[in-house]
């Protein structure tokens, strides 16, 4: 079995079309947390985490759509658990040269970013080792 679905049942499209949704939502929190498309945070590698975090939710969303359904649930995992371990440490311990947000828990764009996160993560890991176990067989497991 290849990366791509031959036949795909209707739960399987709304699974995806939902995973696409929320990692685009993902995406355009963070444009609206950066401040626009063009701008970047500071520190630079705050910044450019952003960029990446942003590209990745669209691919994600392309792949998913695209039929490239193992790779975009194992994508989607990354796009939703990277900013939650990013909100964590940045309002927990804080990151090198960027403590702005330490103790900043109840920021409303971050609860709601929170919110899409933890529902992408929760809909993305079950259906990517779902998606491994079909491809590897279910006795490797």
């Amino acid at each position: 079995m290849s990366h791509h679905t031959a036949a795909v049942p209707g739960a399987t499209w709304v699974a995806r079309w939902a995973g696409a949704l929320l990692s685009l939502v993902v995406a355009a929190i963070h444009v609206v947390d950066q401040g626009g498309i063009t701008a970047t945070r500071d520190p630079y590698y705050i910044g450019v985490a952003y960029h990446v975090l942003e590209i990745a939710a669209v691919v994600t969303a392309v792949l998913l759509l695209g039929g490239l359904v193992r790779l975009g649930w194992l994508l989607a995992v990354g796009v939703a658990a990277g900013p939650l371990l990013g909100y964590i440490l940045s309002r927990g311990p804080g990151l090198p040269d960027y403590s702005d947000d330490i103790g900043n828990w109840t920021e409303p764009l971050g609860l709601v970013s929170l919110a899409v996160e933890g529902a992408l993560l929760l809909l993305s890991v079950p259906l990517f080792v779902g998606t491994w176990r079909k491809r590897h067989g279910r006795a490797n497991t």
